[in-house]
């Protein structure tokens, strides 16, 4: 059965991949992005099943009219796809205000605009279902890439407390949580501080761990978006590609190994026997 489908920033990556493998298969979308014309040929190609709207997410009121226009048009929106947002690199020194609240308000902020946005739909409804874009790294954190962590650390904590808030509804929410793709997310994309010299060295250990089979193939990635789509039962996380999970697997067991070493010091600090 056809789905109506709401995602942001879809106008390239891996949302624009997601985007056109539904409207091949029948799906209903509607793209909310800041530039239209780059969708132009796929809004021909799909005249009657695909609606695009132009959003800045960071503006909260244009958020609640872009799904109230996308309902009105449709119906419905059985699923949300929070996908926009980007990546800013910059040692924690070196990153600055403007940027911090920029990478913040795009990737937090206009995230949540848009899911409260749609939770009054979808609980008139009675179904749906909320994908929230996050990332390998909202689950560890690297170097350079802290304050994009930040932003998906909150992301994870925000959906995590809204899975459970929103499941008597019949609304069920996903955190998917890609590594690195190949698209235009890591260059042209992005953002980045202006680097000061003492930081060359932790870039360069960086870099020699960067690996080319660490980096995902972006088309790979549809079937699983149209199975968990499709999922009675979807999971709350599910990270996409080989390099997020090895990452996720080392880091928790080595989390789990420190907190049981002081788990003596940990109980004694509860206070009570």
């Amino acid at each position: 059965m056809a789905k109506t489908i709401f995602i942001t920033g879809a106008s390239r990556g891996l949302g624009r991949i997601w985007a056109e493998a539904f409207l091949h298969r029948g799906d209903q979308v509607i793209i909310a992005v800041r530039n239209t014309l780059s969708l132009k040929e796929l809004a021909e190609r799909y005249p009657s099943t695909l609606l695009v709207l132009r959003l800045d997410v960071t503006d909260k009121k244009a958020c609640f009219e872009a799904i109230e226009k996308a309902k009105q048009h449709f119906g419905k929106i059985d699923v949300l796809i929070n996908n926009a947002g980007y990546g800013h690199v910059g040692a924690i020194e070196e990153l600055n205000e403007e940027e911090i609240r920029a990478q913040m308000e795009t990737n937090v902020f206009g995230l949540l605009w848009v899911t409260q946005a749609i939770i009054p739909i979808m609980r008139e409804q009675k179904l749906g279902h909320i994908i929230q874009v996050s990332s390998a790294l909202g689950l560890v954190a690297f170097p350079t890439l802290g304050i994009y962590s930040a932003s998906k650390f909150a992301v994870e904590a925000i959906s995590e407390s809204l899975a459970t808030e929103v499941a008597g509804f019949g609304i069920k929410v996903t955190l998917v949580e890609p590594n690195g793709y190949l698209t235009e997310f890591s260059t042209s994309s992005g953002s980045q501080s202006k680097s000061l010299a003492l930081y060359d060295g932790v870039r360069a250990v960086l870099n020699e761990s960067n690996k080319p089979e660490d980096w995902g193939v972006p088309e790979a990635t549809a079937e699983a978006m149209l199975k968990l789509i499709d999922a009675d039962n979807p999971p709350l996380r599910l990270i996409l590609g080989r390099a997020g999970f090895q990452w996720v697997k080392y880091t928790y067991a080595e989390r789990m190994k420190t907190w049981e070493s002081w788990q003596d010091v940990s109980v004694a600090a509860h206070g009570k026997p």
